[in-house]
């Protein structure tokens, strides 16, 4: 092969020899105090090592920020799951059966600052018929909780659900949250949050806190349906 067929030296190729040949630098340590590079901040030269530190410097922000953030996360999941507490020993506490939904209701609202929020039931004891949470619920709206596997978030389409909060024109984004006896298919109710905040209930979040509270609601609102025998055959 003769010269002006040797192929010319790419970046690529200074590169993958500085990387496999580490001793380098030790050789001409003269280079590193000699080469100069742009600064990202403004146009002025820097040494190699100058621009490492200020690399080096930066990933520790980057780094910083993260952990800020993971604190920031911690701190918000520990102040959920003391409101989460603060919620259920609220239930426990009533005894009146009869209350419960309105204790829900107005405890929802209270410590998770949800600003509206509804709850229907049917199938209940016949003592319960007359309370307005055991009425005005269509077949329609039964058979939707039924259909949902898990909360529905998102906008407020004209849903029959959202008809049953005190304003339905600040109800920009909804939580509906089927109430089930364990693992029944047939949902028993479904409580409803909204809020004005379009991005408040939005359909990309997580549901499993909702799930939460849909699972402690349901077991509260046991006290008042029939009770159901196990089948012993």
């Amino acid at each position: 092969m003769t010269e002006s067929n040797i192929p010319p030296i790419t970046e690529d190729d200074i590169a993958n020899y500085l990387a496999n040949t580490p001793d380098f630098f030790e050789r001409h340590a003269n280079v590193l105090a000699t080469v100069q590079l742009t600064s990202p901040h403004g146009n002025r030269a820097v040494s190699l090592q100058e621009r490492q530190a200020e690399m080096l410097r930066e990933k520790i922000k980057g780094l910083e920020l993260k952990a800020a953030e993971m604190i920031r996360h911690g701190q918000e999941n520990s102040a959920i799951a003391d409101r989460l507490q603060q919620w259920t020993r609220t239930l426990l506490l009533t005894r009146d059966a009869r209350e419960l939904p309105r204790v829900i209701t107005r405890a929802v609202a209270d410590d998770f600052l949800v600003p509206q929020v509804a709850i229907k039931v049917w199938g209940v004891l016949p003592e319960f018929d007359g309370e307005p949470y055991a009425q005005h619920a269509s077949e329609d709206v039964r058979a939707f909780a039924s259909s949902l596997s898990l909360p529905y978030c998102g906008a407020n389409p004209g849903l029959e659900a959202a008809q049953w909060l005190d304003d339905t024109t600040a109800a920009a984004s909804l939580a509906l949250i089927p109430l089930r006896a364990g693992a029944a298919p047939q949902a028993f109710g479904l409580l409803v949050l909204a809020s004005a905040d379009p991005q408040r209930f939005g359909a990309d979040m997580g549901t499993s806190f909702l799930e939460r509270i849909g699972e402690l609601t349901s077991a509260a609102l046991s006290r008042l349906r029939p009770e159901v025998k196990p089948d012993l055959d």
